[in-house]
Parts: structure tokens; C-alpha cells; sequence
């Protein structure tokens, strides 16, 4: 039987790959069931079960619910009923052991990856902010006295090298957030031109009006599409009339936060796009 420290080691192993968890337990036991309150069991996203609490279709219908759960990135409680009949707010799973077990489903999210590009004046208080709220970072530069362990302690990833070949190195998904900051405006044209293909969620770049206009319409001729630049802020950052590094590394955080709650609140940022 799979213990409680190995469910929790693999929701641990999980989140730390990047991926949600759900992990499911047992809050309440009417009558008769086939586990006792406590039991726990993790479902991935792509439904692997570490665990167990009955099998069958009870197990079933619980990791529907956890699918549903992990995609709507919310807790859930749900009751499951083990026997015949419909009961308003229940889950009939079939099951006729003639009792019930009430779940609930917590979501973990793994930490959000940040990748900055560009390892200067404002990555620097950006990174270090980044990290007091509990970002996963990668640092990324050509240059590599700037991007070194001695400055970004916090990062668990430092890239330097060749900087076309490095970009091509970045491993960006969809839940990835990237900022752009490196200053050299055709690093900063390579680095969106194919940081843009790989799809993040959040593509920041630093800069004036002037130069985000200039690197976009030199992308488009390109043949890149407004609808493939919907994820791109720039000038990126809330409007807080910002002015040192530090000021503007809290502005492109803001707006990062408001970018990641935007589904559970009504948040009205002033962000500014092309």
C-alpha cells in the first residue's frame, strides 16, 4: 500500500517539475466505504494516480473531478455517493456500499518560472523581487560577468553564451513568463523574434514606445501576426509613473500579478500594448 510520505513526495516531485497536482483526501465518512477519512491520493494532469482511495468507478468519477478541478486552477469538495439513487449535490458512482465519502480536491500549483533576459540594471531588483514572491527563476545573457551566481544567487538557472545559440537553449512552454530586458535593441529583436515562437503565456519587453513600435513592425514584416503577439506587453509594466530599476522591476511585477489573477478577479491594469 502506497503511504502518505510517497503521495505527498510525488505531489512534491510534480510541483517542482511544473506541473499542478491535485491532491485528494478524505474529509468525511458516512456508513460504509471501502477507505477511512485521511486517505489521500494525487491525480497529475495528464490523470496518473499515485494512491488510491477504492478503485472503480468511485476512483473514476474522483479523478474527473480532479481533471476539472486542475483545470480551473480552483479547490473543489465533493461528495461521492456509494449507493443507489440520486441525491441532490452528490455523485452517484455506482457503487453499493451504502455510504459516502466526502473529498476534497486541493489544486497545488507548481512556482511560476520567470525567465529575464538580460541580466542588468533593472533585472537585477526585478530578479531579486521576483524571488521574495516565490518566483522560479532563470536568468539568460551573453554576458556572463553580468549573469553569474555571485550576483543572481536566487536563480536556479544562469545561461550565457553565444546569444543567439542560448536563445535557442531556453526550454519555454505555455506557463512560462519571460521579460526581455537586455537593452541592446537587436538582442532584444532576436530574443522576441524567437521567444514569440515559442508561445509563453507573458512576453514583456523593456523599453521606450518608439523601440517596442520599432522591433514589432520589423517582427510583422517578418510574417508574425497580431495574434501571435497577443501575449506581448510593451512597454511592459503598470503605469506607476516608475523610474528607477527597482521602481520598474515593481511595475512589470504588478502587472505579471494582475496578468496571473486576471481569471479570478476583475482586475483592471493599465497595461500598455502594441
Amino acid at each position: 500500500m502506497t503511504t502518505d510520505l510517497e503521495i505527498l513526495r510525488e505531489a512534491l516531485r510534480l510541483s517542482e517539475s511544473g506541473k499542478k497536482v491535485a491532491l485528494c483526501s478524505v474529509i468525511e465518512k458516512l456508513g460504509s466505504g471501502p477507505r477511512d477519512v485521511g486517505t489521500k491520493m494525487t491525480v497529475s494532469e495528464d490523470a496518473k494516480t499515485v494512491g488510491t482511495i477504492g478503485g472503480g468507478n468511485l476512483e473514476r468519477f474522483l479523478i474527473d473531478q480532479s481533471l476539472e478541478a486542475l483545470k480551473e486552477g480552483k479547490p473543489r469538495k465533493v461528495v461521492l455517493s456509494l449507493h443507489r439513487g440520486k441525491k441532490e449535490g452528490k455523485i452517484e458512482t455506482g457503487s453499493i456500499c451504502g455510504g459516502e465519502l466526502t473529498m476534497f480536491i486541493d489544486v497545488i500549483k507548481p512556482k511560476p518560472r520567470l525567465i529575464i533576459i538580460g541580466a542588468g540594471h533593472v533585472a537585477w531588483p526585478l530578479a531579486r523581487l521576483a524571488d521574495i514572491l516565490g518566483f522560479n527563476l532563470t536568468i539568460v545573457d551573453d554576458n556572463a560577468e553580468l549573469a553569474c551566481k555571485d550576483r543572481y544567487p536566487m536563480a536556479e538557472k544562469i545561461i550565457t553564451g553565444n546569444f543567439n545559440e542560448i536563445l535557442d537553449k531556453i526550454d519555454i512552454d505555455s506557463k512560462h513568463l519571460v521579460v526581455i530586458a537586455h537593452g541592446e535593441p537587436e538582442h532584444d529583436y532576436l530574443a522576441l523574434e524567437k521567444i514569440v515562437k515559442k508561445k509563453p503565456s507573458y512576453i514583456g519587453l523593456l523599453g521606450s514606445r518608439t523601440k517596442v513600435a520599432t522591433l514589432v513592425k520589423r517582427l510583422k514584416a517578418t510574417g508574425v501576426s497580431d495574434d501571435d503577439l497577443k501575449s506581448l506587453h510593451a512597454p511592459l509594466g503598470l503605469d506607476i509613473g516608475a523610474q528607477t530599476p527597482e521602481e520598474i522591476g515593481i511595475s512589470i511585477l504588478a502587472e505579471i500579478i494582475s496578468e496571473k489573477r486576471k481569471d479570478t478577479k476583475d482586475l483592471k491594469s493599465n497595461v500598455h500594448r502594441i
